[in-house]
């Protein structure tokens, strides 16, 4: 049956051109919900047409909607505000509707890969730490929009690109060399993503110390107070102070001093020195580094794979650094001989962008070596190739890379790519903690591991406090606990628009009230309960010889506007959109619920009525909730 929009935007073009003589753009008519202010479920607005209808807006949008009453049995009334005509929908209409979509499985989803292409890329994490809180956001975020991708009818590939290479990487097995005694995940115990990533702090440790004993030797009496011992310490001092305005001139000079040293220094780290040789025989295949290189990642693949089950997010195709970079450096050596980039003395290989109102660009190391950008150019080229069919291609990555895609996309573009257009950088924000933000190579993390451990048990605290698992053996409700601390966690963090940096409160997301998964998944339990008490058989279909409730009809109007949010969500690829969507699905069938007996109804019709359009609002809950990676409990 057609949504209810689709009949105005008809009739309304039908009747522009029958009243005014104008063949009316779909594209400028412009339907909107109608105000709780005013009688009506949608409204148009006239001021478009009184170009051509050659009257005011309150006497063009009185025209149009006589005509629609006169010919469109869907709409049985009108009122004009202005230039906005309300349009009162039949019950009949609404009713009907119901029962069309009643038995409909895939209610609100587009037939599958009816649409293009579109390849989605999210976590692609570094092999040289765990997964942590910031990914979490990153994983939900893109396997929410594939998801959403999919239901609007797109051919999705959900992919990572792993990077698996680099002097990231090199730090934490330099660090293992040195500090290691040959520790293993099965001799320390730890996951294997868990023992890399404490490599990659120790390496920060020492490397931190280095800086701080170079910076000390690189100091002359002259530039220094006598009494300073610590250059770090001071230099945090004269920092402080600079934030509050309270520096001299000589003080100035002493943190400008300070800062050059540190730099300095950081650049002569024997440590960092030490790592960037071993990733220039990495790159040159040198088997001991290579051997090693290939035991720790191997590690880390096993931790990452462990986390992901957890998370519940899947990928059709992985990408590794370590393959594409090999592409992307021999993209840079043909761009060259193009003229796109350009070599400086030093050996290094540079992409001007300062005419395009950027910077110049590094592309290539002075010593041959890659670096972001390189492997970035390389996977962008190599998945187009992987994929003929492939129409569009989304980025989930953080927003403090705007610049970093901005510049890629624009690399692509001059060197010929035409499939440069056809990517898109899914930039989201920060997630912080009250404590603040988090700092990986100081191991301040929050990990992604410990804190979905850390949802199932307060969801299993709560739910146990709140009673009602009578019956339940200890594994059901494990898995139960599970359902609910992960549900609240995604939730939680899918709620909010995107491109929003964001507070995450564990205590909060696992509310049994208010906007959280909690309470989303209580009322679908709620509608469970319902089916099982009425223990039958829903009509094929339902007899509807009575009037709607106003709690019935608002609920119904919910429902029908399930298809244009999911539309809307891929659009944007927002799943906040879905999120506030299923949150306002739950309360209008709260308040449902609260005004109508259910299974106490004493008519029969009405009471099969009822009974399913609770569970058509289940339904449609738990598709919204999937969208979002969120899985329903049956009870709770």
């Amino acid at each position: 049956m057609k949504r209810i929009e689709d009949i105005l935007i008809s009739k309304c073009i039908e009747g522009i051109s029958s009243l005014f003589g104008h063949d009316l753009d779909p594209k400028q008519l412009q339907l909107q919900k109608t105000s709780k202010d005013f009688e009506g479920e949608l409204t148009v607005v006239v001021f478009p047409f009184v170009r051509f209808s050659k009257k005011s807006p309150p006497e063009t949008g009185a025209i149009l909607g006589e005509y629609l009453v006169e010919h469109c049995e869907e709409i049985v009334g009108y009122n004009v505000v202005k230039g906005f005509l309300n349009l009162v929908i039949s019950e009949a209409y609404w009713l009907n509707y119901f029962n069309s979509i009643l038995h409909e499985e895939r209610f609100g989803l587009a037939a599958p890969k009816s649409k293009g292409q579109v390849m989605v890329e999210y976590s692609s994490p570094n092999t040289n730490k765990p997964l942590h809180l910031g990914h979490l956001r990153n994983n939900f975020l893109g396997y929410s929009v594939a998801r959403i991708l999919a239901a609007h009818g797109h051919d999705v590939i959900k992919v990572q690109i792993i990077n698996d290479r680099g002097i990231h990487i090199c730090k934490s097995m330099l660090a293992w060399q040195r500090y290691g005694e040959g520790e293993t995940p099965e001799t320390s115990g730890l996951k294997g993503d868990h023992l890399v990533g404490k490599y990659y702090v120790a390496f920060d440790k020492q490397y931190k110390e280095e800086i701080k004993q170079l910076a000390q030797e690189l100091a002359s009496a002259e530039y220094l107070l006598k009494n300073v011992e610590d250059v770090v310490e001071y230099n945090k001092m004269l920092t402080n102070k600079g934030k509050s305005a309270e520096l001299d001139e000589t003080e100035k000079q002493q943190l400008k001093l300070m800062k050059s040293l540190l730099d300095q220094a950081g650049k002569q780290a024997p440590i960092l020195l030490a790592a960037q040789e071993m990733l220039q025989k990495w790159e040159a295949k040198d088997p001991e580094v290579y051997g090693l290189w290939e035991t720790m990642n191997a590690w880390v693949y096993k931790g990452f794979e462990d986390t992901y089950r957890e998370m519940g997010v899947t990928f059709d195709k992985l990408y590794y650094e370590s393959n594409t970079y090999l592409k992307g450096k021999e993209e840079v050596e043909a761009g060259i001989d193009k003229g796109v980039f350009f070599k400086k003395e030093d050996g290094s290989v540079w992409c001007d962008l300062t005419a395009d109102g950027m910077d110049e660009k590094l592309v290539l190391r002075g010593d041959g070596t890659a670096v972001y950008m390189t492997q970035d150019i390389g996977t962008a080229i190599l998945r187009f190739q992987d994929y003929p069919s492939l129409t569009y291609q989304i980025y989930t990555v953080g927003n403090e890379q705007e610049y970093h895609f901005k510049v890629l996309f624009h690399i692509l573009s001059k060197l010929g790519f035409e499939q440069a257009k056809d990517n898109f950088h899914l930039s989201y924000g920060m997630v912080e903690l009250p404590s603040g933000k988090m700092k990986s190579r100081e191991g301040t993390v929050v990990d992604a591991d410990d804190l979905m451990a850390q949802m199932t048990a307060t969801a299993g605290e709560i739910t146990t406090e709140l009673g009602k698992l009578e019956g339940l053996a200890e594994e059901e409700r494990q898995k139960l606990f599970k359902i609910i601390g992960h549900g609240a966690l995604k939730y939680f963090l899918l709620r909010v628009d995107p491109k929003r940096n964001m507070m995450f409160d564990p205590t909060e997301s696992v509310d049994f009230n208010g906007n959280t998964g909690p309470y989303l998944q209580f009322n679908y339990v709620r509608t469970r309960a319902l089916l099982r008490g009425y223990d039958q058989a829903l009509p094929a279909t339902l007899e509807t010889n009575f009037n709607l409730s106003p709690t019935e009809k608002s609920l119904l109007i919910k429902l029908h506007d399930f298809p244009g949010i999911i539309s809307d969500a891929a659009m944007a690829y927002d799943p906040s959109v879905i999120s506030s969507y299923c949150f306002e699905l739950v309360k209008e069938y709260s308040s449902f619920y609260q005004s109508n007996p259910i299974l106490k109804e004493e008519d029969p019709n009405r009471r099969d009525f009822r009974v399913a359009l609770s569970s058509k609002m289940g339904d449609t809950l738990k598709t919204g909730m999937g969208l979002l990676g969120i899985e329903m409990p049956e009870r709770m």
